[in-house]
């Protein structure tokens, strides 16, 4: 599947049922296009089967909440209605993005109580996130942007309006020569890059930032415990930027970048070397069993 997201053949799930890929439509006086009211999930089948995705969506409807949002569907008919999707368009290996707005309604001011939260949910094809970067390693740029103190936004949320500053942040790298852009937080603490968590080795014992004011990521949370059975000492603690220039590895991880070693972050450079692929490799094969 290729072109426009807005021009393709195939089906896609809204509010109750599956519509044709054109037909998937919004009014322009959407609550969310004006106000950042909406949440969303990522998701990856492998084989036929979502990986962790009864947790995706929990995690939808817990987003939901913090933005003060009822889905109307539970945990449940979201995944039976993933499947749907799947099962329409004939794929096996895809990606899954699953969203919850708030649509037209009779209010169209920053409060939107009497507007209906609508749910939706599509499916494409796509390889990896990071092109050649997932075998060689992501050249990362180092964002002016910084991750929001928790006292102003729900960071535990997968809120649209959040990403503002990942896709200032990612055009800017980009144009760069970089894959994408690894952010500090508010504190200048390292945070993570524009839609991944990110992960350091030292010693051969692993280091990664605390989600104290950032997502912590389902595959976040896959990897520490797969290293943790692996017997390799995890340390999720706040790092600053000066230590960069000490660690050896560095991977990021998040269900679209799945695990992709990094080999650059500004003038800090890494390998790609035992245990980051070690950890890659054991993930695909995780996702897949």
């Amino acid at each position: 599947m290729a072109g426009a997201y807005d021009d393709r053949d195939g089906k896609i799930w809204m509010d109750g049922k599956l519509v044709e890929w054109r037909d998937a439509k919004v009014h322009i006086l959407t609550h969310a296009l004006h106000y950042a009211s909406s949440v969303f999930e990522g998701e990856r089948c492998y084989d036929g089967k979502i990986f962790k995705g009864h947790e995706h969506s929990l995690r939808l409807r817990r987003s939901a909440e913090l933005l003060d949002m009822e889905i109307p569907y539970s945990a449940e008919e979201l995944d039976i209605a993933k499947d749907a999707v799947l099962k329409a368009n004939g794929w096996d290996n895809a990606y899954v993005r699953a969203i919850a707005w708030r649509g037209s309604g009779e209010d169209m001011g920053v409060a939107a109580k009497r507007n209906p939260v609508r749910v939706a949910i599509a499916a494409w094809e796509w390889g990896n996130y990071y092109g050649d970067a997932k075998m060689k390693g992501a050249k990362l740029d180092i964002a002016k942007w910084r991750r929001p103190d928790p006292a102003t936004i729900p960071c535990e949320a997968k809120a649209a309006g959040l990403y503002m500053i990942c896709t200032m942040s990612k055009h800017a790298a980009e144009a760069k020569g970089c894959s994408d852009a690894m952010m500090f937080d508010y504190r200048g603490y390292v945070a993570e890059a524009t839609g991944a968590n990110i992960f350091f080795v030292k010693d051969g014992e692993v280091h990664t930032p605390k989600p104290d004011c950032f997502l912590n990521g389902i595959t976040r949370q896959t990897v520490v415990q797969m290293l943790k059975d692996m017997q390799i000492k995890v340390h999720e603690r706040h790092i600053m930027p000066e230590e960069l220039e000490s660690f050896e590895q560095c991977w990021l991880t998040g269900t679209a970048a799945e695990v992709t070693p990094v080999g650059q972050i500004g003038t800090y450079n890494f390998e790609v070397g035992d245990l980051t692929r070690r950890v890659a490799t054991e993930y695909e094969k995780l996702v897949r069993s």
